[in-house]
């Protein structure tokens, strides 16, 4: 957890939070929950905010928060000491004899609360501060902002409409170099360098949280469906005369059926979708047709699609047969692990991310 992470659709994960509790069917089989019970004994840092039962440990429904890796961001590609170069930033290290050195280092797609929810009913609105004071801090990253509780997303962002960058500095706690408030600019709501994401499982999940999602103020939405244990379809979450995409590409009423017009006029849009199966030893397979819904609806309506893997099970034709192949839903499956599953979907790879300017 940190500077390398095996998530493929991010670079680094930054857990100024920890601990987090369960929502709904997709936090079955939580792999935080598992990765933290390892950490959960006396002592350990995950202590106090695990519980441990006859058979397994699970989140308690408390949240810690990290003070010592808060400013770790800031320590990926400084800001206030960085000089944009061609292919990264230029990061200043300064030696113990009094020297620099510069290092290329380019800018990151940070995923924020990989252990947590930014936006638990536990997580206080102080907590909140000082973590989007330091992802406006760092102009240079993308921080991707994942939650299961849109509704107290939307409510936090729709509250402070500007944040001061006066204020961001006080907040988080740090003492800038004399001369160098100056170069601070204030900067208002939405961050173009966060992303704002839901995660759904299924249509339930989909119909409940998304719409949170689109009222609020984001420069990217996205939406992870992993595990994706059921089809989702996008054009059954809002109103509008488009029967095919739905939020997948916005509404305007003076450019029907152009999608994505960019003019005032355009209603909120999904920006990104990332699918997967379900990975662990408890894990549910994932059936190929949702999979190939979610990517159809996304090429019709020109969205980048994210495949990122098919888990514990791969789908295989129904005439296999061996000890590791199981059936359910009318779609047999070979256990075969994440590794060995991988993620080709049709024999194809999907890793598109949105397009952003920089």
């Amino acid at each position: 957890m940190g500077e390398k992470t095996k998530i493929d659709w991010t670079d680094s994960t930054w857990n100024p939070l920890r601990g987090c509790s369960h929502v709904s069917e997709g936090c079955r089989n939580c792999y935080a929950e598992k990765l933290a019970a390892r950490f959960s004994g006396h002592g350990e840092p995950y202590e106090n905010v695990m519980r441990t039962g006859m058979l397994t440990t699970l989140w308690n429904g408390q949240v810690e928060f990290v003070e010592k890796h808060l400013l770790d961001p800031l320590k990926w590609g400084p800001v206030l000491e960085g000089i944009r170069g061609g292919s990264g930033i230029l990061k200043v290290k300064r030696n113990r004899d009094g020297s620099v050195t510069l290092t290329r280092e380019r800018p990151r797609r940070i995923f924020v609360n990989s252990m947590s929810d930014l936006f638990h009913e536990n997580v206080t609105d102080e907590m909140r501060d000082r973590i989007f004071a330091v992802m406006a801090l760092c102009p240079q990253h993308i921080f991707q902002v994942l939650t299961k509780r849109p509704e107290r997303m939307l409510k936090y962002l729709t509250t402070s409409s500007v944040l001061r960058t006066d204020r961001l500095t006080k907040i988080v706690g740090l003492n800038f170099p004399i001369g160098t408030e100056s170069k601070l600019q204030p900067i208002a709501w939405p961050l173009p360098n966060v992303w704002l994401g839901v995660s759904v499982e299924n249509q339930a999940a989909a119909d409940k949280r998304i719409p949170w999602l689109l009222d609020t103020p984001a420069a990217v939405r996205f939406v992870s469906c992993e595990p994706l244990l059921g089809p989702i379809d996008f054009s059954q979450l809002g109103p509008g005369p488009w029967p095919l995409w739905g939020p997948l590409s916005g509404y305007c009423s003076r450019h029907y059926p152009k999608i994505r017009c960019g003019c005032p006029d355009q209603t909120p849009s999904i920006d990104w979708v990332i699918a997967g199966g379900e990975s662990g030893p408890n894990a549910r397979p994932m059936n190929p047709d949702w999979a190939r819904g979610l990517r159809d609806q996304c090429e019709e309506a020109g969205v980048p699609f994210f495949f990122k893997q098919w888990g514990e099970y791969l789908p295989v034709t129904a005439d296999s047969i061996g000890p590791h192949v199981v059936e359910f839903d009318d779609q047999k499956y070979l256990k075969c692990g994440k590794k060995a599953a991988g993620s080709l979907l049709d024999g194809g790879e999907y890793k598109k991310f949105p397009e952003v300017n920089q």
